[in-house]
Formats: structure tokens, sequence, C-alpha cells
């Protein structure tokens, strides 16, 4: 559809005025985020996709496994009760078993052959030597070729159950969230109104060409990178930059696709659309980022490499030997016997379960771990580095300060610049009401709003005229600034003068608001020994202001949004474990490069999707929360870990009859015993994480209080 354009549609003419004072001196980024990968065993995925389907095959497989073990001969002399007898009794465990060993089975035995060709043998790789080995001998004993003692199907159906159950608990507890590509498509807008001669024609921004001219509308987003041709506009950028300003961009400056136009209309060339765009640019970076980032292998599966060798190791030599004492028909069991009794049913759930609680109890205490990995690494971190904007700031500014000239006082001026301020959507101007209201100030009535970008707004209040704007209403009046503009703005504020009139009467300060518990939360961090930098796209004396108020260690200051990637990757390269605490979607490559990626769970979802750790709420003492959470959970990895492989280490040998010579050899049933011992142990220690209160200040005050 065409319109007849309104020349004001594309030039300044809204009721909202400019911000005034202290510029980013940065270009607006966005960030893409790549969806993460969470590789389970043998290269089983962390998706929603495989929750449901170890669910299904957890329960499947439990029903199964009833007839398996009741309909199993060792297990009936274990425990000391006859099979019911019937035609083909002795059929029903092999069948049923053998159902298992194939649909049960099969995640752990294409994982093992993952494993195998990759050469990097793993839980995987023991678990599907574990089932392969007690089916084929469990057919043996079954078919009467082997010893009886070597009908495992009992056994068997226990593993497969077991193991399923772990696999099930942990991709629950690594379900991924949305990937947020959808989101940042939807800072887009879904038209754009470009400019065809004296008319306007809407189309997709995909059809869009570098040259070609669009209209942005008062609270339009831009549609594709460009230059303003016609216009002067505030550009909310926070969606794009997380930072909180709005910026004002004029004819010549550049703007980003998704960033909104506040107060006015513009009119915008095209330099850049699809994959040359800013957007497109750092989703290249976070692509790039996460690739390059290093993840350890998981602890679980280093211990089952080990005990893979130990327990092929174990058995080659038991049936050597035995061989050469002359018992063959021992050697064979004894072998078997050791494939099998090596397999670690509380291994399998070791890092299952802590995984499970904790990140149970973290999401208790507004922390949502997506990658485990993440939560393993955050115990190790020895910096960590905020965004300053929405993070150690509410990312909303205030009114610090009131100054007045002659014999006006700080109430009368700041009524006076809320009445003006009124009809005004700008966040400046809330910020100014909500200082007069809080102070309880009896705010009169204007008329007749106008405003104008760059300027300021104006209202008649009482039959004055009453103007509040920055540097360019000064110029324009021909008025000096206040006295306390320079001191104002070293500390990087930005200062609205209030005129009635056509006279200075006073002027405000205003700033981004600290977060009270930002400073316990850097205190905290200091008591444990780790180094606290922040980093913004805010001007160096803003910077440096609250770097100061908060005594974090370095502040990294005008930093472009694509940059911030960057500066993470040189403090990795001075030694240190990053994490990043951020919100933005330009903080996205940041995350993903980062040790450790922790998204403010009021930011973008786009941040959110690059990041391993979700804070809930934005109190930065929730870092504290992970770090205790981390250490935690991974003393009872390491705990569970010994128990589980302890278990392994010690009845292996016995089941491959290392005390024989003074005539003790592990039976099966003791062997079973242990191996349930084991498993409940395992799950009993994981328990113990549920007594961790991970709520922000809680945290912050156990540390500060050791």
């Amino acid at each position: 559809m065409t319109h007849h354009p309104d020349p004001s549609e594309a030039t300044p003419h809204a009721d909202r005025h400019a911000e005034h004072g202290g510029h980013h001196d940065h270009e607006a980024r966005a960030a893409a985020d790549t969806e993460q990968h969470h590789q389970g065993h043998g290269g089983h995925g962390g998706h929603g996709d495989h929750v449901a389907q170890f669910r299904k095959l957890f329960w499947v497989n439990m029903i199964i496994a009833v007839p398996v073990v009741a309909f199993s001969s060792m297990f009936a002399m274990l425990v000391g009760y006859d099979i019911p007898r019937f035609t083909g009794a002795q059929w029903v465990a092999p069948v049923f078993g053998t159902v298992m060993f194939i649909v049960g089975g099969r995640p752990f035995l294409t994982g093992a052959v993952s494993e195998i060709r990759t050469r990097k043998p793993g839980m995987m790789l023991l678990i599907g030597l574990a089932i392969t080995v007690a089916f084929l001998a469990s057919w043996g004993a079954s078919l009467g070729l082997l010893h009886h003692e070597l009908e495992f199907w009992w056994e068997l159906a226990l593993l497969i159950v077991i193991m399923l159950l772990g696999h099930w608990v942990e991709m629950r507890s690594l379900a991924q969230t949305t990937s947020a590509l959808d989101t940042l498509a939807a800072l887009l807008p879904d038209e754009a109104e470009k400019v065809e001669g004296e008319h306007t024609v809407t189309v997709s921004p995909a059809e869009l060409r570098v040259g070609d001219v669009v209209v942005i509308r008062p609270g339009g987003s831009v549609p594709a990178d460009g230059t303003i041709v016609d216009g002067r506009a505030d550009i909310d950028e926070s969606m794009v930059t997380g930072e909180s300003r709005p910026v004002s961009r004029s004819v010549g400056d550049g703007v980003t696709a998704g960033t909104v136009a506040t107060d006015s209309g513009l009119r915008v060339q095209i330099t850049a659309t699809g994959d040359d765009t800013a957007l497109a640019g750092i989703q290249r970076l976070v692509t790039e980022a996460q690739n390059s980032s290093s993840r350890a292998q998981r602890l679980a599966d280093r211990a089952a490499g080990w005990l893979f060798w130990f327990a092929v190791a174990t058995a080659a030599l038991t049936a050597l030997v035995w061989a050469i004492v002359g018992d063959p028909d021992a050697s064979v069991v004894r072998a078997i016997t050791v494939l099998v009794i090596a397999c670690p049913h509380a291994l399998g759930l070791a890092i299952p379960l802590v995984v499970s609680i904790a990140t149970e109890r973290a999401a208790r205490g507004g922390v949502l771990i997506k990658d485990r990995l993440a939560l393993e690494g955050m115990r190790t971190v020895n910096a960590v580095l905020f965004d300053k904007t929405g993070t150690l700031t509410k990312g909303e500014p205030i009114v610090t300060a009131v100054q007045t000239v002659a014999d006006h006082d700080e109430a009368t001026v700041l009524a006076l610049a809320a009445a003006a301020e009124t009809d005004s959507e700008h966040p400046l101007a809330k910020a100014i009401v909500k200082a007069a209201t809080d102070r309880g100030l009896n705010v009169p009535r204007a008329s007749g709003f106008t405003s104008s970008p760059a300027v300021g707004v104006s209202a008649s209040i009482d039959g004055h005229q009453v103007r509040v704007g920055g540097p360019r209403l000064l110029e324009e009046l021909g008025e000096p600034e206040i006295e306390a503009a320079e001191q104002w703005r070293a500390h990087g504020a930005i200062i609205l003068h209030v005129v009635r009139d056509g006279v200075v009467i006073g002027g405000l300060s205003l700033a981004d608001e600290v977060r009270p518990e930002s400073r316990e939360a850097v205190d905290a961090l200091h008591k444990l020994g780790v180094e606290v930098v922040m980093i913004t796209g805010d001007a160096e004396a803003v910077a440096n202001t609250v770097g100061q108020e908060l005594g974090v260690d370095r502040v990294f200051a005008g930093v472009r949004p694509e940059d911030k990637a960057s500066k993470v990757a040189a403090l990795q390269h001075e030694g240190k474990k990053v994490a990043m605490v951020g919100d933005g979607v330009n903080d996205a490559p940041a995350l993903a490069q980062a040790d450790v990626g922790i998204a403010i769970g009021a930011g973008t979802d786009v941040a959110i999707a690059s990041a391993g750790v979700i804070l809930a709420s934005s109190d930065p003492r929730s870092v504290l929360s992970v770090i205790e959470l981390s250490r935690a959970s991974y003393r009872k990895m390491k705990q569970n870990l010994w128990w589980g492989a302890g278990y392994n280490l010690i009845s292996v040998p016995l089941a491959a009859g290392i005390l024989a010579p003074v005539g003790f050899v592990l039976p099966m049933s003791v062997g079973a015993i242990l191996m349930s011992l084991s498993t409940i142990v395992v799950a009993l220690n994981a328990q113990v994480l549920r007594r961790l209160d991970l709520r922000p200040e809680a945290s912050a005050q156990a540390v500060l209080q050791r």
C-alpha cells in the first residue's frame, strides 16, 4: 500500500525531548545468538527432545525390566524364590532382556561406537561394553553353552534402567531454553516504509537494498543499518547496546537495525542489509567465540575412560591367569564377571544427581543453570567482568542533585521542571517527575507542551514559560551554565537546565542509579580473592565515577559493543578464568567468549541464550550464589565419583579372584549388594546440596562473615 508523504512524518515534531550531555561515542551494534549444543555422552545432546526420549525409554524399559528380573534364574537364586513354572517360562527373561538390550541399550551402544570412532573411551563405551557382555553371556548361559553363573539378565535389566534414569535426569537438568534467534529477528520491524518518488511503499526489511531511503516513524524500529539523511531524534539503543541512555542522532549519523527512534521521525538511507549488518556481524562473533571456547572433558567421562581400560586390562589378565592355573571354565566366568561388574551404576548417577539437585537449588535461589559445564567452571573463576548498565546500575536515570540560581529554592526548580516534563515519555523526563513525586512536591499543571529534539521541552505554567533542556537550550538563549555544571560533568552526569521566562533558575544532575546491593557483591567477591572488572560503552567519566563508588579493581570505559569480547579475551590471555555478567544484546559475544557467561534475567533474550548461567533477578550478588553452588556441587561430584569408582576399584579385583589363593572369590550376590549400596550412598550424598541457601543476600553474607 502507498501513502502520500507528510513532511512532518520524517522530521522532528514529537512530544519528547532529547537527551543532553554525556553522549556515547560508540556506534550501536547488535548480537545474534547461536544455539548452544551441550554434548551428552557419546554425542547425545542436551536438547529438549532428548529429555522426552530418555523419559520414554526409561519408563518403557522399567516396565519390561519387571519380568526380566522376576524370571532371571540367577536373581531368583540370589534372593531365594522359585520361578513360576509354565511352558516357556525359561524364555521370558531372554526374550524381554533382548528387547531391553535393543531398545533401551541403543543410545549407549551408538554412543559407544561414537567413542570408539573418536578414540575417546568414556561412559558410553563402558556401559556399552558391560551390557553387550552381559547380553551375550546371558544368552550363552540360557542356551547351556556357558556356566549358569553367567546368566546376567537381571543385571542387564537393572543396568539399562539405572543408566537411562541417570541420563533422563541429566538431560532434564540441561534442557535448553528457546533459541534467541527469533527474538533477534523481532528487533526488526515487520515492515519498512521505503521512499519511492513522492510516495512511500510498505515493503519487507528483507527487500531493502543499499541506497534505499526509508521513513522511520516516531517510536518505530530501524529496519536495516543506515545513515540519517533527514531529521534528528533520540535513538533508543538499549535493546542493541544494553546501554541506558538514548543517543541523539542527526543527519549524517549512522543508525543500526533494531534501534528505535523515540521522539521524532527520520529518513534513513540504507547502507547495509542481510549478512552485512551489525546484527549479522555480531552473530558471527558469537559463533566464533563459542566454537573457540575450550570445554573440559566431563569428569564422569574421564573417570569412565580410566575405568574402561582398567576393566579391559583386568579382564584380560584374569582370563590369562585363570587359564594358566588350569581352570579354563573359571577363566571365562571370572573375565566376564569382571567386565559386567565394572560398569558403574553409581558412577552413572554420580554427576546427573548432583547436577539435578544443584540446578533445582539454584532455581530456588533465582539462578538458572543452562550449561552444566558453566556450573563446573564457575569454581575456578578468578575474575568477574560486569557490564555496568542494568547490572551494577539500574539502567534508569535518577536526579542526583539540584542547584538553584539567585533566591530560587530547590523545591520550586524541581517542581517546575517536573510540571514541564509531565507530558513527555522520555526516560529523563520520567526521572524528573519521579524525583518530584518522591519528595512530595506540589507539581503545578502545565499547558502548551512542546518538544524540540536536542534542545528541550517547553510548557506554560501559571502564566510563565518554563523550558528544560541541555547545552543547546543555553546556546539559543545565550545564557551561561550553572556553577556546578563542570563538576557534575566530570562525574559523567547528564545536565539539564531549568529556564523560566528566558532566565536560568537552576539545573538538574541526572545519572544512572547504582544498585545498593552492588557494593556488597563487589566486597564479597574480593573476599573470595576474585578480581572485579567493570566494562561499559559509557564515557570514562561516568564509568570511573561508578567504579570508584563500588571499589572495582579495573574499569574498561568507552568500549564499543563489538569490542567487548576482545576485552574478555585480553583478560583470558593474562591467565585469568573469566566470568562475564551482562544483559544486553551486545554482551552476547562476550558472554560466549568468557569461561562462564552469566546473563541477567531481566536483560535481552539474546544475551540469555548466549550464557551458560542466567540470573532471574538483576541482583549482582547472585554471582556469589553461583560460585558457592559451583564449589559445593564440585565437592559432591568428586565425592560421588570417588565412591562410585571406588566400588569398581575394590570389586573388580575381587571378582577377578585376586584373593582366590586365600580362598575368597567375590560372589555375584555380594557384588550386587555392593552395587546397590554404592548407588544409595551416592544418592544420599547428593541430597546434602539441598541444605544450601542460595538467595543472593544469604550467599553474600555467608562469604562476608567468613
